[in-house]
């Protein structure tokens, strides 16, 4: 980490790369309420196309793509979405994370439950990718990498 030169033809392939993964990532979030994946699959992919970033091109090309201090907010930001629509059913009545009391007028159980599971996914994604990225920064903390 300590190697100050980085590589045109890595750092060209990781920024052609990461967008993919990225959205890649947020296919298995949106999908992963009826299909393998989901929050914490899609979070680590996110993580995974931002880390691609920051390994690959230094701390100053990586402020470009997400800066140090909004991970913090933003793993608090998937936390709340998460407790806020357990909450918000608890207040209509129904248990934590029983999605099909939302209080959503004019929908199906049906439709409540996927609307219910695909918020808490992004809210889960979020947070593991803010997480991540955090375990990361914090590793790297005091290194002269870029």
């Amino acid at each position: 980490m300590r190697n100050k030169h980085t590589s045109p033809i890595v750092l060209l392939g990781s920024r052609l790369l990461s967008p993919y993964i990225m959205v890649f990532g947020w296919y298995v979030i949106f999908h992963g309420h009826y299909s393998p994946g989901g929050g914490f699959q899609g979070g680590a992919l996110l993580a995974a196309s931002v880390l691609l970033i920051r390994v690959s091109g230094g701390r100053l090309i990586s402020r470009m793509q997400l800066q140090e201090y909004v991970n913090t907010p933003l793993a608090i930001v998937g936390v709340i979405i998460y407790f806020l629509t357990g909450l918000t059913v608890m207040f209509a009545g129904g248990y934590f994370l029983d999605y099909g009391e939302l209080p959503i007028p004019g929908m199906e159980p049906y439709w409540l439950r996927y609307t219910g599971i695909l918020i808490i996914e992004v809210g889960i994604g979020l947070t593991v990718m803010a997480i991540l990225v955090m375990i990361y920064d914090n590793m790297v903390k005091g290194e002269d990498y870029g």
